[in-house]
């Protein structure tokens, strides 16, 4: 199969081509299950690679496939070219197998919706697009891919575009992750000055062997990683990926689970040796902007009332972790977390698209409650991937998420002490709005109602007796959740009552509510009562990618006490969860939810009215210097030469005689010049 590893990418091209040509004639579903087989197919691909690659020797493992030659110019020789190495095959793998399911989920999702072939011509793209980033043998190729899940993303949010808030989404995240391509791209100029290509190998090998100054290694380093802070959603430009989840919900699922926000992670990971040669300050700064980003993030989701808005700050949050852990040389850690929240991510998302389909497209928790009675599936895969999110063992979030913070204790010294209490800390607010969150959509008392009119809203059904409630007795009983909420219409007609969703839906939860309870078994780690046979399978599969760059850490007294710090993440993870259940189970606990919090502290108001104030001012400036001095210089220094040209091309007429006169001026004027000016007579 690594022959043909162009496969991978090729299917969804394919299946983007067939639909954008035929696919309102295929129509709903047959649109939806044709993308879907495209993808199962890429899926097929990348296992039997996986499998080629497992037969290989350790030290053998990497095959390079090359297509055509791309850019042949002077010393600037880019292949079409393609790497199979088990971090690759590793990032096809989950990003398929996922994007599959979230296919399948799609087909029911979308039903009846009037662009159904086109949402599916996007979503293959997007997978075709993802997949060319992962197996880009140069980064030419990888920022073919990069552009790609950027521009998919901007049609994915926005697709139901007449709405302003999605419209305004899908901008704001093309526009945030320009910022990241402009470093992207100036690591690769500076890559190809320095070393004279752009192929990871070469660049990767240039770092390792000396070939690179420390100096140099740390500015592609740095541009590197300002291009994964846009992609991947990290403090500052982290302020698209909340947005993003005003596109469709299978969407949400693909770009905060299996593509465009792994990206960053993977290209670091993929860089790890220049990592290593560049500046140690560079790591700290990564480790540093990780560890804020998941706590800020974290602290926003606590008091969000969107269910798809406190999964989207989890993924920032989440996202945090990794680089966390890319920043304490914890690579496999953070790729292990990157599977592991890919499978429970997806889970929630999807998930919650089910419930929102279930609850005729409302997505406010408040109006909730009560739905694990007729949501069974959903409820009871939900809660799979809450738990693992959570980090409660055996669950797959708590091996990764554990490995993480034992990596970032190890690295030593007081900054590392630092972050692995604001990991702890972050730990303790997952469990604890992701705790509230189950509780409000799935536990407690119906909250929900026919808002089809005013009439129907003020009767809300009690689904734990089945009585009525009246709209006072609720308010009552929910008044602090509801706070000053308004009913508001949601399409619903005749008598309200939440669903289960259909098999089509339902199929890919429990796939991935397995691989959240699982995933774990990955990576294992070193303790006596598991099999040795089964530790550190993702590490020995992905050490000679991350050899170079990779922390170890089994001298270091962190790792001699790693169960009692296992021990310590679970007790944090438990004590998050009964908070979140005496606040808003037992209400022993009068929840706080300070509106700062809600409103992401300000954070993109404040750039919100920066861009629209001094910022535009400095824009307009800028544009009023560039329009009037430079531009006026370059057309004033052309206008006087038009009109220096203009007045002698007067003088060229063609006619002898004015010539002739124009010669007899000048000696007479040479005359006038050698006898008066010089004295000769």
């Amino acid at each position: 199969m690594l022959d043909v590893i162009w496969l991978i990418p090729a299917f969804p091209l394919f299946g983007f081509f067939t639909l954008l040509l035929f696919g309102r004639k295929l129509g709903d579903p047959k649109a939806g299950y044709f993308a879907a087989a495209m993808v199962l197919a890429s899926f097929v691909v990348s296992v039997g690679a996986y499998f080629d690659l497992l037969s290989m020797d350790e030290h053998d493992r990497s095959h390079v496939e090359t297509l055509f030659s791309w850019v042949p110019v002077d010393s600037l020789q880019i292949d079409m070219a393609f790497l199979a190495d088990p971090l690759s095959i590793v990032m096809c793998l989950f990003v398929t197998g996922i994007a599959f399911l979230i296919h399948l989920f799609a087909i029911g999702y979308m039903q009846g919706d009037e662009k159904f072939s086109k949402f599916f011509l996007y979503l293959n793209l997007f997978v075709l697009s993802m997949t060319l980033l992962v197996l880009g043998e140069n980064l030419l190729v990888t920022f073919l891919g990069w552009e790609g899940v950027g521009t998919c993303s901007y049609f994915l949010i926005s697709f139901w575009h007449t709405k302003d808030a999605n419209a305004t989404a899908g901008k704001k995240a093309f526009v945030t992750n320009r910022i990241g391509d402009w470093g992207f791209m100036l690591a690769m100029f500076l890559g190809f000055k320095a070393v004279g290509t752009v192929s990871y190998f070469g660049l990767n090998e240039a770092a390792e062997f000396g070939a690179l100054s420390e100096t140099t290694a740390t500015g592609i380093a740095l541009f590197l990683f300002i291009g994964a802070v846009g992609k991947s959603a990290q403090l500052p430009l982290y302020v698209w990926l909340p947005d993003a989840m005003a596109g469709p919900t299978p969407v949400s699922a693909l770009i905060h689970a299996a593509t465009m926000v792994t990206a960053g992670v993977f290209l670091m990971t993929r860089m790890n040796p220049m990592l290593a040669a560049a500046a140690p300050e560079v790591s700290t700064l990564i480790a540093w902007v990780g560890g804020i980003t998941a706590l800020f993030a974290a602290t926003i989701a606590v008091a969000q009332q969107d269910i798809k808005k406190v999964l989207a700050y989890s993924t920032v949050s989440q996202l945090g972790y990794m680089f966390l852990a890319v920043g304490s040389g914890a690579f496999v850690a953070a790729i292990f977390h990157m599977v592991t929240h890919a499978f429970f991510k997806a889970l929630l998302f999807l998930g919650s698209g089910s419930v929102i389909h279930g609850m005729h497209h409302e997505q406010d928790m408040r109006h909730m409650g009560a739905l694990r009675k007729l949501m069974p599936v959903t409820a009871a895969t939900f809660i799979i991937g809450w738990l693992a999110i959570a980090g409660v063992p055996p669950f797959a979030g708590f091996w990764s998420k554990d490995e993480i913070l034992l990596f970032t204790l190890a690295k030593g010294g007081a900054s590392a002490t630092v972050l692995y209490v604001i990991g702890l800390v972050t730990a303790l607010l997952t469990a604890f709005y992701m705790t509230r969150q189950v509780i409000l959509v799935f536990f407690g008392k119906a909250r929900w109602g026919s808002h089809a009119n005013e009439a129907e809203a003020a009767h809300l059904v009690d689904a734990d007796d089945g009585s009525a409630d009246t709209a006072a007795d609720t308010a009552d009983a929910e008044a602090e959740a509801l706070d000053d909420h308004q009913p508001e219409t949601h399409g619903a007609h005749g008598e309200f009552k939440p669903h289960e969703s259909p098999w089509i839906m339902l199929f890919p939860l429990v796939v991935l509510a397995f691989l959240s309870t699982v995933g774990g078994a990955l990576n294992l780690p070193s303790f006596s009562f598991i099999p040795k046979d089964w530790q550190h399978k993702l590490e020995h599969w992905l050490h000679p990618v991350v050899e170079v760059g990779e922390n170890h850490i089994t001298d270091t007294s962190a790792y001699d006490a790693k169960g009692l710090l296992a021990l310590l993440a679970i007790a944090v993870a438990l004590a998050g969860i009964a908070l979140a259940v005496a606040v808003y189970g037992k209400k022993a606990i009068k929840p706080i939810e300070p509106k700062i919090l809600a409103d992401g502290w300000r954070y993109d108001a404040a750039i919100s009215a920066f861009m629209g104030g001094p910022g535009r001012k400095a824009f307009e400036a800028i544009a009023w210097f560039d329009q009037h001095i430079v531009d006026g210089a370059v057309n004033g220094t052309a206008k006087l030469v038009g009109g220096t040209g203009a007045g002698v091309r007067k003088l060229q007429t063609g006619n002898i005689r004015n010539y002739a006169g124009i010669v007899g001026i000048g000696v007479v004027l040479l005359l006038a010049w050698f006898v008066i000016g010089r004295g000769v007579l």
